[in-house]
């Protein structure tokens, strides 16, 4: 049965904290107290990057958590204590049932009951285990250059956002440390092959405009527009979500409130000749963001013609070999120039999404 007066929405970050201290801790602690664990929102979900609103609730949103065992409790004491949940657990916290049901499509819905066995959210796992479904490594292993730009920036932002509430194993918080963020010369290598991209098609928007193909200047104005974007998101050193809340984590950015503007006009304007001036201003802006890192060598941030035609571009290529002659990793340095990570060459979800997709593409790297 379902209450005639849904509880008022929270943010799912905090409601699944509720839920473990004082649902989900306090059954564990009297009736498998030597078991060590941690326990954690971590991975899919909008409320996992804090990004939930009323309408998350009508699908996979409520009082979920992820329980993490050692190996051989996985193995041993799962059924176990998913029973003592199923079993013991309130029907409601703060209001929202801790009962789940289907829609029809699969995806998690409220459903409240009063009686019998509780279809909770809480899933189990091994750290090892889930970083295998996850990531497709081994968290014990050191991670190479290869593995890190096989890993999609979608899925690492969901490892290291949430909230992890107890880490008894002692193992999660140092994995989200190791996950925090690429290493430097990695990074170096990216933000590289991200000027690199904007390089190769800076000078495109304008030329389709002048022969009339207003349609596609739109088109390569937007691509520029996500490159930019994509490169401010390394620039702040922040993991970029996937598609529906990638505006919404760019404006959380420092630099959003310069250029989100710019690239409002830029994506409005009718005429190449419209578009150019906010897309000077954005190049020079970011170009501006690289010198105040002080990675490089300072460079100039004036738009110039491109060789002469009437198109104006920051010649992106400058910011890329500037970056490269950076790099001092040889394990770096071996990777194929100009590729990039996943990211910056695959947009397809269904290789995104799936670890077993994504190793395949390390042959890519040698």
């Amino acid at each position: 049965m379902q209450t005639t007066d849904d509880p008022k929405f929270v943010k799912g970050l905090q409601l699944c904290k509720h839920f473990y201290t004082e649902c989900v801790q306090p059954l564990l602690a009297a009736h498998f107290p030597n078991v060590p664990y941690s326990a954690a929102r971590i991975g899919h979900g909008s409320d996992v990057l804090g990004f939930d609103t009323p309408q998350s609730m009508d699908h996979d949103w409520g009082p979920k958590l992820n329980l993490f065992l050692r190996d051989e409790d996985l193995a041993t004491l799962q059924s176990e204590i998913d029973w003592c949940l199923r079993e013991n657990l309130p029907y409601t916290i703060r209001g929202f049932t801790t009962n789940f049901g289907h829609h029809d499509d699969g995806t998690a819905n409220w459903a409240y009951i009063e009686e019998g066995p509780i279809n909770h959210g809480v899933s189990f796992h091994s750290v090892k285990g889930y970083c295998g479904e996850q990531l497709n490594l081994d968290p014990a292993q050191a991670l190479r250059p290869v593995d890190w730009l096989t890993l999609p920036s979608q899925i690492l932002r969901t490892m290291t956002a949430g909230r992890v509430y107890h880490d008894g194993l002692g193992q999660l918080e140092p994995l989200r440390v190791k996950l925090a963020y690429y290493p430097y010369n990695v990074w170096l290598y990216l933000l590289a092959c991200q000027w690199r991209r904007i390089s190769q098609e800076e000078h495109f928007m304008g030329r389709c405009g002048q022969v009339g193909d207003e349609l596609g200047s739109r088109m390569v104005a937007q691509r520029l527009v996500m490159d930019l974007m994509n490169l401010c998101f390394l620039m702040a050193r922040e993991y970029a979500p996937y598609i529906k809340w990638f505006g919404t984590a760019f404006a959380q950015l420092p630099c959003a409130p310069k250029l989100t503007p710019l690239f409002d006009q830029i994506l409005n304007a009718r005429r190449w000749t419209e578009r150019e001036p906010p897309i000077m201003e954005a190049y020079s802006t970011v170009a501006q963001i690289h010198n105040e890192l002080i990675l490089t060598e300072s460079l100039s941030t004036e738009t110039v013609s491109f060789y002469g035609r009437p198109f104006q571009v920051i010649f992106g290529d400058r910011f890329a070999d500037a970056l490269y002659a950076e790099i001092i990793n040889k394990a770096v340095l071996a990777l194929p120039k100009n590729i990039g990570s996943i990211d910056q060459f695959v947009d397809s979800t269904d290789v995104l999404s799936y670890p077993s997709q994504r190793v395949r593409l390390r042959g890519m790297y040698g």
